[in-house]
């Protein structure tokens, strides 16, 4: 009998704490309709130099304007040692500290991402003790923190960061995480820019639920990505624009309906964390894609997060100190008042 008890109350314990562990499907409805902060803590060298420099005001404009979370990419890399134990600068996680405080009182989930980790990409084996240890030195130092601070351990990849070592890295990046912060929910993509027609090659620990899964849009490139500087002869697009004719919206359609099916049969929720139009579009255009996308992707049950801003996709204008209310209505349908 005191053995059965002592069973049963085990039972009852793990049930408790299982119920207050947060849940990826719970997570994935509180990140909403987000943005991204883009072009400011994920620049080669120092914040401003693309000109993007967080100020405290950015947070209550977000806020005002209706969106539910913050996805905030960190070049990690530039502000860590190249040699064991490969220190992160003190004065570098202060700052980051300090906007994902600054989210956080404002109720604003922040997704934390590692961006732009050219080496890594350039050279997975030779920098992957480097990422892990990063890695390990974020999750100790946010350990403590509230669960509506997600982690990301990489967004997308490039080079010779390929379908199988992107896998295998991301898994052992969630194993580092999870010794600290068992219960933080995880946000993983997979290989190949995060496209959708890449979910299929996604491994993912079974035994790990507390996962969602990201995916970014930007099709077609050369309507979204016209005139941008890191695409070669991408100056030929210059000029293309999306009409929403019925063919344009079915592409969407088919692409987001592919991410619904890989959801419902692998039971787990999706993140649309990057979508957006480079501002060499003209606005109408950019308007009715970003609409198109974002509803297709929110009735769908995802949540989802602008690529970006502030900077060259931008949904808000330093000089003017004022959105592009068309573009911010497409993204975040405004109440009236």
């Amino acid at each position: 009998m005191a053995k059965l008890l002592a069973i049963i109350i085990v039972s009852l314990t793990s049930a408790c704490v299982a119920a207050n562990e947060p849940n990826a499907f719970t997570t994935n409805k509180m990140l909403g309709r987000g943005v991204n902060i883009g072009g400011a803590l994920d620049t080669p060298k120092q914040e401003g130099e693309w000109g993007v420099t967080l100020q405290d005001e950015y947070f209550q404009i977000i806020k005002d304007a209706g969106f539910n979370s913050i996805r905030l990419p960190v070049r990690w890399n530039a502000h860590a040692a190249n040699e064991p134990p490969y220190t992160i600068d003190p004065n570098f996680f202060k700052r980051i500290d300090w906007a994902i405080q600054n989210s956080l009182s404002r109720n604003l989930p922040v997704v934390l991402f590692t961006h732009h980790y050219e080496e890594l990409y350039g050279d997975p084996d030779g920098q992957k003790d480097r990422f892990l240890a990063i890695w390990k030195q974020i999750a100790e130092h946010y350990k403590d923190y509230p669960d509506a601070l997600i982690f990301e351990p990489l967004s997308e990849r490039v080079d010779k960061l390929n379908a199988t070592n992107w896998n295998s890295l991301t898994k052992e990046a969630l194993t580092i995480i999870r010794r600290s912060n068992p219960h933080r929910t995880v946000v993983i993509g997979p290989g190949g820019f995060y496209l959708i027609d890449n979910l299929e090659l996604l491994d993912l620990p079974k035994d790990d639920s507390n996962i969602i899964v990201d995916v970014h849009y930007f099709l077609p490139s050369e309507f979204t990505q016209q005139g941008a500087s890191w695409i070669r002869d991408s100056e030929k697009w210059l000029g293309t624009k999306w009409t929403g004719s019925e063919n344009e919206k079915q592409a969407i359609i088919k692409n987001f309906d592919i991410a619904a099916d890989w959801a419902k049969k692998n039971n787990r929720p999706i993140y649309l964390s990057e979508f957006g139009v480079y501002e060499k579009a003209d606005m109408e255009s950019r308007v009715r894609w970003t609409k198109c996308v974002a509803d297709a992707a929110v009735s769908r049950g995802f949540s989802i997060s602008y690529w970006e801003f502030c900077s060259v996709f931008g949904l808000y204008d330093q000089q003017t100190k004022s959105w592009h209310k068309e573009l911010l209505e497409a993204v975040v349908p405004q109440k009236s008042k």
